[in-house]
């Protein structure tokens, strides 16, 4: 390893820059864009389910590698510079920031993807906050959670807090995502400047990938299709005056 000192920079956030190209609104578009993931079953594209294991197993490494990563790098900065008191403070600092980053990280991905108990089982949503406050309330993005703490199926769990990322990546620059119960379903809401919504989403949510190509990048909004389907629900996704809603109710 190279003894010139490391940047400061932020590490790069998979939670929020996985999402593919985005195409931003235009000026004078409708106030609201909508696309249901309704389809008929015969229409959707179906993955094989260790294909689909596979995909999703190596989207929980991409989320983890970033932060596991860092912290390689501050116990060889230790090894390495161990007498300068200046490095090892910082090595430790980076240490500690990304172990818990790593940890947060871990516990968003086994409820977001994960078994989260046993087949059927039922979620606490006030288990869901934090695991989605400690990946995406930060210096950057505001997290206001209006859901009522009860247990909730699990796969509406899932639901909602994969919808709680993908609206994370319509505002790279940072904003305020809100989360609420509405009906029989729930609304999240990404507000920030420029919001965009990533190029394909609406097909992926759907189940209908590009070409039926399926890749790491794209997996999360096509399970996240795949859980609302499963659930009896619909996702509609809408631009909208200055933010990108995702709003989910009975199919």
């Amino acid at each position: 390893m190279s003894n010139a000192p490391m940047s400061n920079a932020p590490m790069s956030d998979p939670f929020k820059s996985e999402a593919p190209k985005a195409d931003a609104p235009k000026a004078d578009a409708p106030k609201a864009e909508a696309f249901k993931t309704e389809a008929a079953a015969s229409e959707v594209f179906a993955l094989e389910g260790l294909d689909l294991a596979a995909l999703v197993a190596s989207r929980v490494c991409h989320d983890v590698i970033s932060p596991v990563g860092a912290i390689v790098n501050g116990l060889e900065v230790l090894d390495e510079n161990n007498q300068d008191e200046d490095m090892r403070a910082f090595a430790l600092n980076l240490i500690r920031k990304s172990a818990r980053q790593a940890s947060a990280r871990l516990q968003f991905c086994r409820l977001a993807f994960g078994a989260a108990g046993s087949a059927g089982a039922e979620v606490d949503t006030g288990d869901a906050e934090t695991v989605a406050r400690g990946v995406l309330d930060d210096e950057r993005t505001k997290l206001i959670w209006d859901v009522p703490r009860r247990l909730m199926p699990k796969n509406r769990v899932k639901l909602l807090l994969n919808l709680v990322v993908l609206a994370g990546n319509t505002i790279p620059r940072g904003g305020v995502i809100q989360v609420r119960s509405e009906g029989d379903g729930f609304r999240v809401v990404a507000e920030g400047t420029n919001p965009r919504v990533p190029a394909g989403i609406r097909e992926l949510l759907a189940g209908h990938p590009a070409n039926g190509h399926i890749d790491g990048t794209l997996i999360q909004p096509f399970y996240t299709g795949l859980l609302a389907r499963t659930a009896g629900l619909s996702v509609t996704v809408a631009v909208e005056p200055g933010g990108v809603s995702f709003n989910v109710a009975s199919a």
